[in-house]
């Protein structure tokens, strides 16, 4: 028996004879090829029993308990007409569902759940004994505060959508779960609260990802990012990624979307804007005050970032420039290789060492930095090949880069200053001004989910502008952003 969804696609529907069953579940799921699929099979009241499962996803435990309510039911029941009714009532578990196919019951199956077969019925017994093999709820190491939640996301999705669950404790707040994925069939929720978030961004967030058409999305989120915002050669952050908790709920008591994808450890937050990717936690785990001193600091070394080493490659090319109380900055020493190709150097060897250090054992880090500090700086500079002030603005640069709290745009940044560096070398002073002009306007017509990238600053809103200069106090903020286009506007009660 075959039925046919909306998109034409076949769909084998549970016979009522079990056998036709087990043929079909033999060819589809390979069993007795494949090792960690496997059929569990029982007679209850005269009722051949089929339990079909994954090796490694299920909790074996409780298929234990639930093999031993089954038994205990066939020793001690006598057989009736409602045998399916009998055997529904003593599955010991709190999420049991019915289907009538066998291709959303192995759906369901390849995700960790179960699912019983029963002779003579037309529909499957779906029960939820998943039990994903990872890690606990850890500390962010991107994302670490000295004082607040250690707590982070991890690989499983049900985990995830708990812990965010456990900060908003509102009937209202949704968990919509859907599969992406021909073949991989990964697991993808949207979670809003509903009655806050702009339900035209929800619909549009729900079908883009109903209409990706892809083997498997294993690289998980970034996948899902590519479908939603379509980012092409733009090198700056569309969307949010975040591994804390609290920093989601936090987005979401705001109007915003969150995508989790299983398998990832961080959720995708939209829409969001340039603004978006440089706050941090810490900045609201302590006084506003100190909060905004943070956030000044972590500006100037963005800047620092971008601008540091193509103004002072500016003013070594053409020292006219410099006032005469800065006339000390430039080189004192030169050597055979040009700064501007010293530069290039030295910035694509503190990437390699970044790369290096990622891929670097543990015991084997403390050797990797001290050759990196003694070849790479000290010998370097002794043989000729950096002048000392190379070195020093290069690794200035990095550091901006680093402080950076979003790692995808201090990447964007690098990206931004090798650019108008070579800018620069070619057309001097005019060629920074252009430079930065054209990198201004090109952030500037970015509109990733209809948002403007550079909300609140283009176009100008006062009050939303001044939330990103200071670290306001929590209860002054009492609406919710306009970017988002909330439907409930007031964050507090209004009297």
């Amino acid at each position: 028996m075959i039925e046919k969804n909306n998109s034409s696609k076949q769909k084998q529907l549970v016979s009522r004879k079990i056998i036709e069953n087990e043929n079909y579940l033999k060819e589809k799921l390979g069993i007795g090829t494949t090792f960690d699929v496997g059929v569990r099979k029982l007679s209850i009241l005269n009722k051949e029993l089929q339990i079909y499962f994954v090796n490694g996803l299920c909790d074996i435990q409780y298929i234990i308990e639930l093999l031993k309510e089954l038994m205990f039911l066939d020793a001690t029941e006598k057989q009736n007409l409602r045998v399916r009714e009998q055997i529904e009532n003593r599955l010991t578990h709190v999420q049991v569902e019915r289907v009538n196919n066998l291709d959303e019951a192995t759906d369901q199956m390849l995700s960790g759940l179960i699912f019983i077969l029963i002779e003579g019925e037309t529909e499957a017994l779906v029960i939820d004994v998943r039990s994903y093999p990872g890690r606990g709820p850890e500390e962010p190491d991107t994302e670490r505060v000295v004082r607040g939640a250690r707590d982070g996301y991890t690989e499983n999705i049900i985990l995830n959508t708990a812990l965010t669950r456990r900060r908003i404790r509102d009937e209202r707040l949704r968990h919509e779960i859907l599969q992406v994925g021909v073949r991989s069939k990964t697991d993808v929720c949207i979670g809003y609260i509903d009655g806050i978030a702009d339900s035209n961004i929800v619909e549009k967030v729900k079908k883009e990802l109903e209409n990706i058409n892809i083997d498997g999305i294993t690289m998980a989120d970034k996948v899902v990012e590519e479908f939603i915002v379509k980012q092409g050669l733009n090198p700056f952050p569309l969307v949010r990624y975040s591994e804390r908790p609290d920093v989601t709920a936090t987005h979401l008591l705001e109007g915003h979307v969150v995508i989790y994808v299983d398998t990832s450890p961080s959720v995708i937050i939209l829409p969001t804007t340039f603004f978006h990717h440089v706050q941090h936690a810490e900045e609201f785990r302590q006084a506003p005050l100190v909060g905004t001193f943070l956030r000044w600091v972590r500006f100037s070394g963005m800047l620092f970032a971008l601008l540091i080493l193509p103004l002072w490659l500016l003013l070594v090319m053409q020292p006219d420039l410099l006032p005469e109380v800065l006339d000390f900055i430039g080189p004192d020493e030169t050597t055979n290789v040009p700064v501007f190709a010293q530069i290039f150097i030295a910035e694509v060897g503190i990437e390699l060492l970044r790369m290096a250090a990622i891929h670097t054992p543990s015991p084997l880090a403390t050797a990797l930095g001290l050759v990196a500090a003694l070849l790479i700086g000290e010998i370097a500079i002794q043989v000729g090949l950096f002048i000392p002030e190379v070195i020093l603005y290069v690794a200035l640069g990095a550091i901006g880069t680093f402080a950076t709290p979003s790692y995808e745009l201090g990447i964007a940044l690098k990206i931004a200053r090798l650019v108008l560096l070579l800018i620069v070398f070619i057309f001097k002073a005019p060629g920074l001004i252009i430079g930065c002009t054209l990198l201004l306007l090109f952030i500037a017509n970015m509109k990733p989910l209809d948002t403007p990238y550079l909300w609140p600053f283009l176009p100008f809103y006062p009050k939303a502008f001044l939330d990103i200069v200071l670290r306001l106090s929590v209860p002054i903020k009492k609406k919710r952003p306009t970017i988002v286009n909330p439907q409930n506007p007031n964050k507090q009660p209004v009297n």
